[in-house]
């Protein structure tokens, strides 16, 4: 089973926006539930958000609450975090990865993690 692959992290300012991609190669990206998480320097990885095959959605950061989301797009096999009204706080490493039986808040449960993206906010 292929990596998943991350995507689209920048330097942004306070109050910016972002749209991260995952996506693999693999075609059954769409039956899997998938998870975005953050990384903050010397801190340890959070789950953010996570999507499940049905689409349905979970967040699990209170940080991110009302200001992250997370999308699937079926014809181009890839998950979005859109993240508006960035903070200073949201910088770090982003990850995708998926669940290996529905969406939890909890690494052990997730595998086929990307590389990362780096995501820096600040003026």
């Amino acid at each position: 089973q292929s990596q998943f692959v991350e995507s689209g992290g920048d330097l942004v300012q306070p109050g910016g926006s972002l749209r991260l991609s995952c996506t693999t190669s693999e075609s059954t990206l769409e039956y899997l539930p998938i998870g975005w998480w953050r990384q903050a320097p010397g801190k340890e990885r959070e789950a953010l958000l996570c999507i499940d095959s049905s689409n349905r959605t979970t967040t699990y950061a209170d940080s991110v609450k009302g200001r992250f989301s997370i999308s699937r797009d079926y014809a181009k096999n890839t998950i979005y975090l859109q993240m508006n009204v960035l903070k200073a706080e949201d910088t770090g490493t982003y990850y995708c990865a998926t669940s290996w039986n529905s969406c939890s808040r909890y690494r052990r449960d997730y595998g086929r993690w990307g590389q990362g993206t780096q995501v820096t906010v600040s003026s």
